[in-house]
């Protein structure tokens, strides 16, 4: 099993309150080349679960396990391998990138610091990211905000392909971006997958996103997966009443066409 996790919690603490408990004991397995989407409105615990499993925030208890190695048991070392193992894609792509640094410097930086290939080969190897991700020449020598948001959401995603990750996990990577991009940024992500043998981690407020990406998904509402299984089988026939709500909320554009031509 690639990412096992077992009853995390995450709490934060408030000055003269009591603590907020983020995410209230979570658990989920993630074989090697799976997707997994996790879904729930804004505030639900989505964000700090992520920053959990990247080892940005240190959990109140609960296991997070990578390849059989639960994470408070590696040594700085080897926290350093497991976080170049475990990448993740931001909403705010151009944020997420160093405005100071052409998209040439972004990916050689990477390269460069963790030691990914011979000085000599980085070039090379900028030049097969960028067509990984469908990404021209003409961008190497740019800043971000010079291009699009699309655009350094495929950078983002170079990046995080130049460390050969084995699991990406993608915090809302469409949400920020026209519906139209969205369709080719998700199924870059998908193809991606399949070709690399990447294992995803898909969180998003958006249903129809996560049935296009994910084989299994979770409904997270208040820190805890309500609903969990076969994406499918959630989506279609959902067992918990707030994934319903989630649903019922979803537009329904056949309908809404189907009503005004009924009306005339």
């Amino acid at each position: 099993m690639l990412l096992r996790v077992h009853a995390l919690r995450v709490v934060y603490p408030v000055r003269g309150r009591a603590p907020v408990e983020a995410v209230a004991g979570v658990s989920f397995d993630l074989p090697s080349g799976a997707s997994f989407g996790i879904v729930g409105e804004s505030g639900c615990g989505k964000s700090s679960l992520a920053k959990a499993l990247m080892g940005l925030h240190v959990p109140a208890s609960g296991t997070i396990c990578f390849e059989g190695t639960a994470l408070s048991d590696l040594t700085s070392s080897q926290l350093h391998g497991y976080r170049r193992a475990v990448q993740m894609v931001f909403q705010d792509a151009a944020g997420s990138l160093n405005p100071r640094m052409t998209v040439r410097q972004t990916l050689a930086e990477v390269l460069r610091v963790h030691r990914m290939v011979e000085r000599n080969r980085v070039d090379a190897r900028i030049s097969e990211l960028l067509d990984r991700v469908g990404l021209a020449s003409s961008v190497l020598d740019v800043y971000p905000r010079e291009i699009s948001g699309g655009q350094c959401q495929r950078v983002s995603l170079a990046r995080c392909l130049a460390l050969e990750p084995r699991l990406i996990i993608a915090d809302e990577p469409v949400s920020a971006l026209d519906v139209s991009v969205q369709a080719r940024i998700l199924n870059l992500i998908r193809s991606l997958q399949k070709e690399l043998d990447l294992a995803v981690i898909l969180i998003s407020h958006d249903l129809a996103v996560v049935r296009n990406i994910c084989d299994r998904v979770a409904v997270m509402q208040a820190g805890r997966f309500v609903d969990c299984g076969i994406a499918t089988e959630v989506l279609d026939h959902p067992r918990h009443a707030y994934t319903r709500t989630l649903l019922a909320a979803v537009p329904d554009i056949d309908r809404a066409l189907a009503s005004r031509k009924s009306e005339r």
